[in-house]
């Protein structure tokens, strides 16, 4: 696409919420590298740290975190979320800050956000990339969406890892009518891929999600493997500067995996039991897998697609309060997940940054 001599660098700056919105952006900085384009990634916490793993050869900017933590009960997930807003909204506005430095001090060519909302320019394309068009908050849904949309409208274009036809896989989530911002379905994003190969596990199970959720999910599936009896791999999603690996009884226990890991742990697994969340979905679609969800308590977004996917037979799901290990045989009544073998147009989806009228730095 691009001259050595005018590769063209893109900030590339995903949500530290979990792990998911940084796994799904290493297909979209491999493509930026595949066409030419030199990344900059910018993020916090288990997110930056987890892309840093990724690509150690790659410039890595820290942004403000966001301090999103989880209520221990999930009934007051939405009202720990608004008494941490005053910080959440200070980040905002010092990552704006930072921004703006940056595209001047980096020469910064294009943006792309996943998620972080202060993280866009005036002076360069500003891509979004959201699969929540509406964010689901309960009575507040109506609320939570405008204002949701309204920040997209600052952005050049929203894209979102889904199909716009009634065969998609966020519902309501990622789809509205008659948007006022420029918006492209650019189909589901996964760094997997699917590989024959012998199955090893029995039950693969992956964790992931901000803290205390993740680890109270932990504690408890401890407990419940005790009485499964296959082989099971257990990722805990806790992002450490070593890995490590632990074997007890029938259960291999690691604290994270990269990329090619986890990918030959996927393959080489019968069924997996994981949070509901979005990131997820599309790698057990991309890998043809059958799944157990179970949402994060409070998370209305993991609740819905989970509630979503079991009405359409894919696959089943149990609150993690009411969760029993038995409750897996139930994923053999389900179809599992359709198969969207779709490739991605990246050469279309980086012209956005060659467009020639940019605003002048």
């Amino acid at each position: 696409m691009n001259s050595i001599a005018d590769n063209k660098t893109i900030l590339i700056a995903p949500l530290n919420w979990g792990l998911g919105h940084a796994t799904r952006c290493i297909p979209i900085i491999k493509a930026l590298q595949e066409n030419n384009y030199i990344p900059i990634i910018a993020s916090d916490g288990i997110a930056l740290e987890l892309l840093k793993k990724e690509f150690p050869y790659i410039k890595t900017l820290k942004l403000p975190s966001y301090q999103i933590e989880y209520a221990k009960n999930g009934k007051n997930f939405k009202w720990k979320l608004l008494k941490n807003l005053p910080k959440m909204i200070e980040a905002v506005l010092n990552e704006k800050k930072m921004i703006k430095k940056w595209v001047k001090k980096y020469g910064l060519d294009g943006i792309i956000s996943d998620n972080r909302l202060g993280v866009f320019s005036k002076k360069v394309p500003s891509v979004f990339i959201t699969h929540q068009l509406n964010v689901i908050t309960g009575n507040t849904t109506w609320i939570t969406s405008k204002l949701h949309q309204n920040i997209i409208k600052k952005y050049t274009t929203c894209w979102v890892p889904d199909f716009e036809g009634i065969l998609n896989l966020t519902g309501k989530l990622g789809h509205i009518k008659n948007p006022d911002f420029k918006l492209k379905y650019i189909g589901p994003l996964s760094r997997m891929h699917k590989k024959e190969t012998r199955k090893v596990y029995d039950l693969m199970i992956i964790l992931s999600g901000p803290e205390p959720q993740r680890g109270l999910l932990e504690e408890k599936l401890k407990k419940e493997i005790l009485t499964y009896n296959g082989n099971v791999v257990f990722i805990k999603g806790v992002i450490q500067r070593v890995q490590k690996k632990e074997q007890i009884g029938n259960v291999t226990y690691y604290n994270f995996m990269n990329t090619r890991q986890l990918e030959r742990t996927f393959n080489e697994s019968d069924v997996v039991l994981c949070r509901s969340g979005y990131t997820t979905i599309m790698d057990l679609v991309k890998l043809e897998k059958k799944a157990f969800f179970i949402p994060t308590p409070g998370q209305y977004e993991q609740e819905y697609l989970a509630e979503k996917l079991k009405e359409e037979g894919c696959a089943p799901f149990a609150s993690q309060e009411n969760f029993k290990m038995e409750d897996i045989l139930e994923i053999k009544n389900y179809k599992g997940f359709p198969s969207f073998d779709t490739p991605i147009d990246w050469t279309s989806l980086f012209e956005i940054f060659e467009e020639v009228n940019q605003v002048a730095l």
